[in-house]
């Protein structure tokens, strides 16, 4: 007697089969199409092998290179062919662990000397030999410690030493294509014939576990993708990110700087500077417009202050301290805490809320040094950040009115792709405060959302500690994804550090906690903007909107002059008097990327006008001073 089995397909149709049956099989009963297309499944949710057998009643999606956890399999299979090519051109190599990574993969190797980029190329070129011999991937299960004999006699040692810290007496998967056979839980494509679109990228040094007392290895990174048209559009996109790099441009611009005395902090230039003050001044404005007093709280405030709201107990690796007189004290990694200690600091009736308070408070966090990445990642930085004190019926329109300005600002600097993402609890133990707190906290920014008129992804597992949060995602002009703006709800921080107010039933209460940044981190976002116009920033962030350049010395006092009408005016220009050719002069201040060239000879002079080259080598000829003044204050007034 043999069982039916019944599989659903995601549309709710079902199909019967006379016993177990494949995913392989499942997606030939389907059609043919479908059968070629195949490199996986979904069973009852589990991502799995199209070899896999479904031996009862199941819910069941196929997998193609067009779903993400498709694309997924594809780099984790590729990850594998990696090592495989490895393994064929340098025997002696012992391969280690090569997990998926975002638009990626990476495989770790102990090699007795360093990969060259020659070695690279000769990799990449057997990884294409190895999947043109189309070799199935196969699966089989081993016991844990037959596994570990089976690696340690293929001199595998490191793949061994993984296998032997699995709990005894449990199974283990291995995959084989072809002569390489490697440890792994899978699932995996049907064969190499499926890896055509992929490259290798780099080589780097990566300890052993992550441990630095351990070996140092060679991590060898690469980028696999569906289509030759995706993979050809990555590239593309790496290309213009490295013409892009806001670390070159901010040397070639005269940005900032980063040096080693001072790991993770910037030193601002007088141009940088004059950007970050715009990119400050304009957010000061925005608190004005929306309601919001600017405070300044301090840089290091005792420990116990951060044992009281759990950021010692949650937070504490990311955090530098210091001593004085017996006592020890943190370096705020965040301003929340801060912002209570103003709150609290004299008695509120329910009246007075919401309390918006808000400050560009200095941070420190003590990030991993091989975490650090220009302005991108830092350890001192400077946050957008704000704080609601307010009751629960008073959340939702917070969070609305936030969400509207977030999007305001993101608009006015040359953001127009924005998604929303709402991060929901983590897991128990990473969290303070009740289920019943969070599925309030959780509505209550649902709640919001909805009536804002917002579509969003929920992001199960990625809230902070103290409270979930709405994650703004803008998408810069390459394409490329960055995480800004957020809102949290908390409920718990405010009772644990004693903010209260005087409820209209003239009884204490304690007030919701709304965290709020727009910019984020000041340094993140001008990196980032950097990056975004590729140094040619708009003119009302321009370190120097326009640049006067003289001719001969005979017109050094009026190009003088000319600076000193539109300095008047309130604009940052500077003026170039050097006895160079005036080629030379524009050739070089147009690689400074600024959005505009007055040049003044002795006809300027006399006629008491500028020629104007803007930005892009764009003639637009000769024009009064005014009229050029009156220009400039159109541009810079739109923000275009």
């Amino acid at each position: 007697m043999v069982d039916m089995v019944q599989v659903t397909l995601p549309d709710g149709s079902t199909r019967d089969f006379d016993g177990p049956v494949t995913a392989a099989e499942v997606a030939a009963d389907i059609g043919p199409g479908l059968a070629k297309a195949a490199i996986g499944a979904q069973v009852d949710g589990k991502l799995v092998d199209t070899s896999f057998r479904i031996s009862e009643d199941a819910s069941v999606a196929i997998i193609t290179d067009k779903d993400p956890q498709g694309l997924e399999m594809i780099r984790h299979s590729t990850a594998h062919l990696l090592a495989y090519a490895v393994k064929e051109l340098f025997p002696s190599a012992q391969v280690t662990i090569g997990p998926v990574i975002d638009d990626g993969f990476y495989y770790d190797f102990s090699y007795e000397r360093p990969f060259t980029p020659e070695d690279l190329e000769a990799i990449e070129q057997k990884m294409h030999e190895l999947a043109a011999l189309d070799e199935p991937v196969e699966r089989r299960v081993l016991p844990r410690d037959e596994a570990v004999a089976h690696f340690r006699d293929m001199g595998e040692h490191y793949k061994a030493e993984i296998i032997a810290s699995i709990p005894a007496g449990e199974d283990v998967s291995l995959y084989r294509e072809g002569r390489f056979e490697d440890l792994c839980r899978g699932p995996h494509v049907p064969s190499t014939g499926r890896l055509k679109h992929f490259k290798l990228m780099k080589v780097a040094g990566a300890y052993w576990r992550g441990d630095h007392r351990n070996e140092m290895l060679q991590r060898i990174y690469g980028t696999a993708w569906a289509t030759k048209a995706e993979l050809k559009q990555y590239l593309h996109m790496l290309s213009e990110a490295e013409k892009r790099d806001h670390r070159k441009l901010g040397k070639q611009l005269n940005l900032f700087h980063m040096q080693e005395e001072a790991p993770g902090m910037a030193f601002w230039h007088p141009r940088g500077w004059a950007i970050y003050q715009q990119v400050e001044q304009y957010m000061r404005e925005v608190y004005r417009q929306t309601g919001y007093d600017e405070v300044h709280c301090p840089a290091i405030l005792d420990v116990s202050l951060w044992k009281k709201s759990g950021h010692w107990d949650n937070y504490q690796e990311n955090m530098f301290f210091t001593e004085s007189e017996k006592r020890t004290y943190a370096v705020k990694p965040m301003n929340c805490p801060g912002h209570v200690q103003i709150f609290k600091s004299r008695l509120h009736s329910y009246r007075d809320l919401p309390v918006r308070i808000a400050e560009f408070g200095g941070c420190t966090r003590n990030e991993p040094s091989g975490a650090l990445h220009g302005l991108m990642r830092v350890r001192s930085f400077t946050q957008d950040d704000g704080h609601i004190f307010c009751t629960e019926d008073q959340i939702e329109p917070e969070v609305v009115a936030f969400h509207r300005q977030a999007l305001k600002v993101y608009a006015d600097f040359g953001f127009d792709q924005v998604e929303v993402r709402l991060a929901l609890r983590p897991d128990a133990e990473q969290r303070m405060g009740s289920d019943a707190i969070w599925d309030k906290a959780e509505d209550a920014l649902r709640g919001a959302l909805h009536q804002a008129g917002a579509t969003w992804q929920e992001l199960p597992g990625e809230g902070a500690f103290y409270g979930p949060k709405i994650e703004y995602h803008l998408k810069d002009a390459i394409g490329r994804d960055w995480q800004l703006g957020t809102m949290q709800v908390d409920f718990s921080m405010p009772g644990r550090l004693g903010a209260e107010y005087v409820g209209e039933d003239s009884q204490r209460h304690t007030p919701v906690m709304l965290h709020r940044a727009i910019v984020g981190s000041m340094e993140r976002f001008i990196g980032i903007l950097i990056e975004q116009y590729a140094g040619a920033l708009p003119a009302w962030l321009a370190p120097v909107q326009a640049m006067v350049l003289n001719i001969t010395d005979n017109q050094a006092e009026y190009a003088q002059t000319v600076v000193k009408t539109l300095h008047d005016a309130g604009y940052r220009v500077d003026t170039d008097l050097r006895n160079e050719k005036i080629t030379y002069k524009i050739r070089e201040h147009s690689m400074q990327k600024f959005p505009y060239i007055l040049v003044v000879g002795d006809q300027e002079k006399q006629a008491g006008t500028v020629t104007v080259r803007a930005r892009g080598n764009r003639d637009m000829g000769a024009m009064p001073v005014q009229a050029f003044l009156e220009h400039l204050q159109q541009v810079v007034a739109s923000k275009s």
